[in-house]
């Protein structure tokens, strides 16, 4: 069986459409898009009284079940890649298996609940930076960049769809959502554990891995997709972030991360429509 796995050959049948995040970023009308949308209301949170909101949630629904595929297969290739005692503590790869049961248990949810919401396997597009973000050589960079960073993003993911089947009625979505949520606060919580574990005594890999954080980070606050701002589909789950392990100094840089993101975001629009504007003229 081979090892470090590349995102390209990712076992996937016919109805997946894959998408890489450079695709995603490099497509101006995914901008214009979220841009255009988020400018004609204040409150662009995901809520049922949103006009797109059912398609909104189906959509972020298969994002969340993409993501578990990913997040077991990274969990599962960090269990194998690395040498047991020299390149990874036999209690880490007990972890990352842990990790794969439960990513295991929720694919299998969410496709029960994108079944229950109407959406089909591969009706959107599947993103693979996750598992772009677990192809680390180093198994310290891929719990900042799995288990802190994306699996961070899960968390404000799964806290705002929990408040969704809230206000929507939905106590299937509801419930569920809160079961994976509480999986997802130990994920984070185990690679917060272990990046300062590893990295006690090498304050330069643990300045590398908090910077491949930030990147990762930056990478999907892109849009102002995620923040404190009522004008992001998705809050910034404060409180469940700092019972996963991070600090109030770690939350707010990502928030000015975010904050930064949407004002970047509004800008592009404001351009983008502008020159639409002066083309028409």
């Amino acid at each position: 069986m081979r090892t470090f796995f590349p995102v390209e050959d990712l076992a996937r049948d016919d109805r997946f459409n894959q998408i890489t995040m450079r695709d995603r970023m490099g497509d101006a009308r995914s901008v214009l898009t979220s841009g255009e949308a988020a400018g004609k209301r204040n409150n662009n949170r995901l809520t049922p009284s949103r006009k797109d909101a059912s398609d909104a949630a189906r959509g972020l629904m298969h994002g969340i079940f993409v993501g578990e595929i990913q997040a077991l297969e990274g969990a599962g290739r960090t269990c194998f890649d690395f040498e047991t005692g020299t390149e990874a503590p036999f209690a880490l790869k007990l972890d990352m298996a842990r990790q794969a049961w439960d990513e295991a248990r929720h694919v299998e949810i969410s496709i029960m609940l994108s079944n229950w919401m109407g959406t089909e396997i591969g009706q959107y597009a599947e993103n693979t930076v996750l598992f772009e973000a677990a192809c680390s050589s180093d198994p310290v960079l891929r719990l900042a960049g799995v288990n802190r960073a994306l699996e961070g993003l899960a968390i404000d993911v799964f806290t705002t769809m929990k408040e969704f089947g809230d206000l929507a009625g939905d106590p299937y979505l509801e419930f569920c959502e809160d079961w994976m949520l509480a999986d997802e606060v130990t994920h984070v919580k185990m690679g917060s554990d272990w990046l300062r574990r590893l990295t006690e005594h090498d304050p330069e890999r643990r300045k590398k891995a908090l910077e491949f954080q930030g990147v990762v980070d930056k990478l999907f606050s892109y849009g102002g997709t995620r923040s404190d701002s009522e004008e992001s589909p998705i809050g910034l789950a404060r409180r469940f972030r700092e019972l996963a392990g991070f600090s109030d100094v770690e939350v707010e840089d990502i928030a000015a991360v975010s904050r930064e993101a949407l004002d970047e975001r509004k800008a592009a629009v404001a351009r983008m429509q502008a020159a639409a504007t002066l083309a028409g003229a």
